[in-house]
């Protein structure tokens, strides 16, 4: 028993000796190019944006103008739709594929607190049952970010704009 033992715990650690042995091989190159990421930290300061929106956001982003079927030398400007159900973005690029401006536009998406609360504590009453997310970025200016909401209170309609940190326009 001791024999069968002691050959077991041979061939366990011999297996485990063999384990560490270091092989290395040679990897392919990886090219590393930073994406349209002015962009994607401008639009991300809040943190409750709807999944959907922000998946384009990224899309947006990573989106490479030299690869696509219809990249020429010959133009300075690219504009591309992208769309989604819940809305669409109308981005420009450049012909070396930097993200110049963005018009989008969402219905329905998921509010901010900041303008939920906003709205709730000056129309107490009222319910919002309509709203639209408009975003324009410029890449030497930044992003603007507003909100049309419609609110209503029984036969009552009320259409009211509101930026992100739940101003009043």
């Amino acid at each position: 028993m001791k024999k069968v033992v002691l050959g077991l715990l041979a061939i366990g650690l011999s297996s485990q000796m063999y384990s560490q042995i270091i092989k290395t091989e040679q990897l392919s190159e990886v090219s590393v190019y930073a994406t349209n990421y002015k962009y994607l930290n401008e639009l991300n300061t809040s943190e409750e944006v709807s999944v959907p929106v922000e998946l384009l956001h990224r899309k947006v982003a990573a989106f490479n103008v030299k690869e696509a079927d219809f990249y020429q030398d010959d133009y300075d400007l690219y504009q591309v739709n992208f769309f989604i159900p819940e809305g669409t973005i109308l981005a420009a690029y450049d012909g070396d594929g930097k993200l110049i401006r963005t018009a989008e536009r969402f219905k329905n998406v998921n509010l901010p607190k900041a303008v939920k609360e906003s709205v709730y504590d000056r129309f107490p009453e009222w319910t919002i049952s309509k709203d639209i997310y408009l975003v324009n970025y410029q890449d030497t200016k930044g992003a603007s970010r507003k909100y049309k909401l419609k609110l209503e209170n029984g036969d009552k309609v009320l259409r009211v704009k509101v930026d992100e940190m739940g101003k009043f326009l």
